[in-house]
């Protein structure tokens, strides 16, 4: 299996954990771009003013520098590379209108819990005259408001630095990339901006996050010599899938006290799904509990799971490219764990602790330039048999799968391994793909055992 198919796994399994509810609708075509006013900082122009065949709309990628059908792939209405110009419009859907009438919160498409991620969360001061909720996740939504930049950023002697200090989102640097992705695919600081189990348990897709996964699936730009040109960082995969590990637990570790609600109960989306959405006891005398046992997480039987899917991809890069934060991020880890079953104040301060540490580890791969050697021993490490001991619940075994798919596709991608060599490992990461295909059909051996087929393959391969 080629490239393409891999990626084409891939994207079928992020639908299916983060936009799974995303019809197939595009956007109208834009009309042409008209010239938008200098010296707006902040100001969210709106996509048309990104369009014309002599911005980032033309109908095919020939522009001399950059694509310029930059549009074109964002309106994509069957795959996931348009999925962020369709988000406002799966709100309208059956499956949107449900669980906004369940939440009691009118129509979905005019919800502010719904818009703060389903369409540019630009206040009402921030929006220009071309402004559409309608266009959903567009341009501006990422690379940050274009007032002060857009009637700059195409001048022949235009530079990536000054865009940046004139307002644009630096999305070359992983960690401000991450940053800005996780604000929807876990959560943020602003309001409306986290997917509570309130929001769950009227229907909304359980979210799961990769960010060279999902920059792979909204990719709509070439790094070539023109791109180096250009002082744009060129992080690679590697590095990318690790800072990406690194601050999505941040995330979820920062936000852990100021979103848990005061009542009697915690906020259950931190916590594993399938450690309670299973089956129940039974008067069967055979009946087992579903759930099982994971070495790395020492809490009581009974006590709901921090999700960990992070901890454990953390753990494997951590020992071979940041080893000198490795017993630091293992000693952190556990006592998080340990706290959640014995004080909440505790917990909360033990995640704070926790968040520091993969502050530490974001900005150590940041820096790091992994070598594959590196990488080959980031591979094994996920797959051994010690860390598969870990994988007792579905997030975790789903990242596995998508990790072993980002390294397998960096190292052929940079050389490192020849495609004959790659294609050998296909037909298995296929089987681990099908393993973690359904949350609801997901069996932790299952999962184990078709991991550990990509692992014999992997070990070939050095």
């Amino acid at each position: 299996m080629g490239r393409g198919r891999a990626i084409g796994q891939i994207g079928r399994l992020a639908a299916m954990l983060a936009l799974a509810w995303a019809a197939a609708v595009a956007p109208a075509a834009r009309a042409q771009s008209e010239p938008v006013a200098a010296g707006r900082p902040g100001v969210h122009e709106g996509v048309a003013s990104c369009g014309g065949s002599s911005c980032h709309s033309r109908p095919a990628p020939s522009g001399l520098t950059v694509r310029q059908n930059e549009l074109i792939t964002w309106q994509d209405p069957h795959t996931e590379a348009g999925a962020h110009s369709r988000a406002w419009k799966v709100l309208t859907a059956p499956r949107g209108e449900a669980i906004a009438q369940k939440l009691g919160i009118g129509p979905a498409e005019r919800a502010p819990a719904c818009l703060a991620c389903h369409a540019d969360p630009a206040l009402a001061a921030a929006r220009g005259a071309r402004f559409q909720i309608s266009d959903g996740v567009g341009c501006e939504a990422c690379h940050g408001g274009s007032g002060g930049w857009i009637a700059s950023h195409y001048a022949l002697d235009a530079t990536h630095a000054a865009n940046i200090a004139h307002g644009m989102v630096a999305l070359d640097e992983p960690k401000v990339r991450a940053a800005r992705c996780l604000d929807c695919h876990f959560g943020g600081s602003a309001p409306n901006q986290f997917v509570n189990h309130q929001l769950m348990a009227a229907g909304h897709p359980q979210l799961s996050f990769e960010l060279d996964l999902f920059t792979t699936l909204q990719k709509h730009y070439d790094i070539d010599a023109d791109y180096v040109a250009r002082h744009k960082a060129v992080p690679g995969a590697v590095k990318t899938w690790a800072v990406g590990q690194a601050m999505a637990l941040e995330r979820m570790l920062t936000l852990y006290g100021p979103r848990t609600p005061g009542g009697a109960f915690p906020e259950f989306a931190f916590f594993d799904c399938q450690s309670c959405h299973r089956t129940m006891a039974s008067s069967d005398p055979k009946w087992r509990p579903v759930s099982e046992a994971n070495p790395a997480r020492p809490i009581p039987v009974g006590q709901p799971p921090f999700n960990d899917e992070n901890m454990i991809m953390l753990s494997a890069a951590a020992k071979v490219a940041a080893p000198g934060l490795f017993q630091r991020f293992e000693t952190d880890s556990r006592a998080f764990h340990v706290a959640l079953a014995e004080d909440r104040g505790q917990a909360v301060a033990k995640a704070q602790a926790l968040a520091a540490t993969s502050r530490a580890m974001a900005d150590a791969f940041a820096q790091h330039a992994f070598s594959r050697a590196e990488t080959l021993a980031i591979f094994e490490a996920l797959l051994s048999s010690e860390t598969a001991k870990r994988y007792t619940d579905f997030s975790g075994a789903a990242q596995a799968v998508m990790a072993a798919d980002t390294l397998l596709n960096a190292m052929t991608a940079e050389g490192a391994i020849d495609r004959a060599a790659a294609a050998r490992v296909r037909p298995d990461l296929d089987r681990a793909y099908q393993a973690v295909r359904d949350p609801n059909a997901f069996r932790p051996a299952e999962a184990r055992a078709a991991l550990q087929q990509v692992a014999d393959k992997v070990r070939a391969l050095k």
